[in-house]
């Protein structure tokens, strides 16, 4: 397999690696046999947005061990700013491979975050897709932060290596940043909504929006209360072409 580090590139301020699934596997199964945790973390428009004013999230997207192009703005940012052609790699689709991964590999996993019924039932149909999968324990996200060193505890104790964190963004990047250091586990991916996809509260859109990119519209469509967050997505576009007229501009003099 090709290990080589990926080509990190800058959208808006936000650190992004260029690689396809195939390669974020491979990374994965590097970071599975090194020694200290590393943190994989989806980038998207509403993130790079968020970023902008939060130095805490700035902060765990720098340090994070894989940033993968998540959303299809990423991919359209990437062509424009950097005249690289990417493509997507959801966090939702990075997940479930890594739990076929970890069943073939007897890898163990642990799952923290979302509703203890919506954990619970994430982690029923991993196990119906994945017979083999070895979930050595599970935690939902309602913990209070005098908790958490309870949590870590537990994570630890369990002898998980890979953990899937689904607290939202940006709070679960706050929660890897502040407890990644303590952790046994070698791979820690957030994962933001995908418990509630896997437990069937939230349905993943329809393949033909996939297949046209628009996933962030079918969203919209079948949930209106998401409208303020996709604000950010006009936002990043409008900035995303400011950038790019200033970077051919100043081309164009040099």
């Amino acid at each position: 397999m090709d290990q080589e580090t990926p080509k990190r590139i800058d959208v808006l301020g936000v650190p992004v690696d260029c690689l396809d699934m195939e390669m974020a596997m491979e990374h994965v199964a590097r970071f599975l046999d090194g020694e200290r945790a590393k943190a994989v973390i989806a980038v998207n428009p509403e993130k790079v947005i968020a970023a902008q004013s939060s130095p805490r999230l700035i902060e765990a997207l720098q340090s994070a061990g894989l940033l993968i192009p998540d959303g299809i703005g990423i991919v359209f940012a990437a062509r424009l700013l950097h005249g690289i052609t990417i493509r997507r790699v959801p966090g939702s689709e990075l997940m479930p491979a890594l739990c076929g991964y970890a069943a073939r590999m007897q890898i163990p996993v642990f799952l923290f975050g979302a509703t203890a019924d919506v954990n619970e039932l994430a982690a029923d149909e991993l196990r119906r897709r994945y017979p083999d999968i070895d979930i050595a324990g599970a935690e939902h996200g309602y913990v209070g932060d005098e908790e958490m060193p309870n949590v870590v505890d537990r994570i630890n104790a369990s002898g998980a290596k890979i953990l899937f964190v689904a607290l939202g963004s940006p709070r679960q990047e706050d929660w890897m940043l502040q407890h990644l250091p303590k952790l046994n586990v070698r791979v820690c991916q957030g994962v933001g909504g995908t418990f509630d996809v896997l437990a069937g509260k939230v349905m993943r859109a329809p393949p033909v929006f996939l297949k046209l990119n628009l996933e962030w519209l079918y969203r919209l469509l079948s949930n209106p209360t998401r409208l303020s967050r996709q604000t950010a997505l006009p936002r990043f576009l409008l900035q995303t072409i400011r950038k790019s007229l200033t970077v051919r501009t100043q081309d164009r003099v040099v």
